[in-house]
């Protein structure tokens, strides 16, 4: 039961996609897909030409839908149509093309046609090409033309699932003649495809460079540690001597006599100095130094 459930939807699917390409004959249809919607159905057309399958206002559409659900019974198609960019390297829309200018121009012209077409797919990046066209061409006799060009696969998974291929008929006058178009698309990966890689550049460091590079580093620190060291004692030398010389001065009123004494005894005072603790001494010696000249006056008044 399950197995003629299947079989009749797929065969149900084919005549619909039939129906189709004979409603939208030279329309340039590649493809068409059916999909199950919650809603309905979905019928997707991968199509060259797109604005003539809508139609003025929508109006191709509407028709088709109104003899899909006539015909085929079907609830709610919904048609979804999709552009094709790259046309010729797509097999079915090359043989639509083919068949177009043959019933146009005839039989007479069937290899500029050949011809012209191979070009095209060639120059839109496809790596080989095959058309065959069978019939009455151009005599009362059949015959199998073929036009190839590139590097075209004709056996393995390759040629079944890689390579493009279509089949048209064209009515002409003298008879119905065939055509078969395979394309190899520039996309396809093959087996047999090798890449050859360049060679690696070596880059060769030399470590000794890097050896002396790091005392020289070490030398540095040292020499700021030692500016550090000496900019700091001079600093707290004169933060020493500063302090005791201004308040002697300021104190007392020495005459020009009593001021050659202090500076006598000034020079004495760094000799006399052992240590930084001795220096409250230097402030005592000032008095006694002051009462010299005058016992020495004195001793001149006398003499006189």
């Amino acid at each position: 039961m399950i197995e003629r459930e299947f079989i009749s939807q797929k065969t149900k699917e084919f005549y619909i996609k039939k129906y189709i390409e004979k409603k939208l004959r030279g329309v340039g249809i590649s493809q068409i897909r059916l999909k199950k919607i919650p809603l309905g159905e979905k019928i997707i057309i991968h199509t060259s030409r797109p604005s003539l399958i809508v139609g003025s206002k929508g109006a191709n559409i509407k028709d088709l839908t109104k003899h899909l659900k006539i015909e085929f019974k079907l609830e709610n198609p919904q048609i979804e149509i999709i552009e094709v960019k790259n046309l010729f390297l797509d097999a079915n829309v090359v043989a639509e093309r083919i068949v177009g200018s043959l019933e146009r121009f005839g039989s007479a012209r069937f290899k500029g046609v050949g011809h012209k077409v191979m070009g095209n797919v060639i120059n839109s990046g496809a790596l080989g090409v095959e058309l065959i066209f069978s019939g009455k061409i151009p005599g009362a006799r059949a015959k199998n033309w073929r036009f190839y060009q590139g590097y075209l696969k004709k056996c393995g998974d390759v040629a079944v699932s890689g390579v493009k291929k279509a089949k048209r008929t064209a009515l002409l006058k003298s008879g119905v003649i065939g055509i078969k178009v395979s394309i190899m698309p520039p996309d396809i990966v093959l087996p047999d495809h090798v890449v050859i890689l360049d060679e690696p550049i070596q880059i060769v460091e030399e470590l000794p460079e890097k050896a002396e590079k790091k005392p020289a580093k070490k030398k540095t620190t040292k020499r700021k540690t030692t500016k550090s060291t000496k900019k700091a004692t001079p600093k707290k030398e004169e933060s020493k001597e500063v302090p005791v010389a201004e308040p002697v001065e300021e104190k007392k009123e020495v005459p020009k006599e009593e001021e050659k004494a202090k500076i006598e005894v000034k020079e004495e005072a760094p000799a006399i100095e052992p240590t930084s603790t001795e220096e409250p001494k230097e402030v005592n010696e000032t008095p006694e130094t002051t009462e010299k000249p005058t016992d020495e006056k004195a001793v001149d008044k006398t003499q006189q």
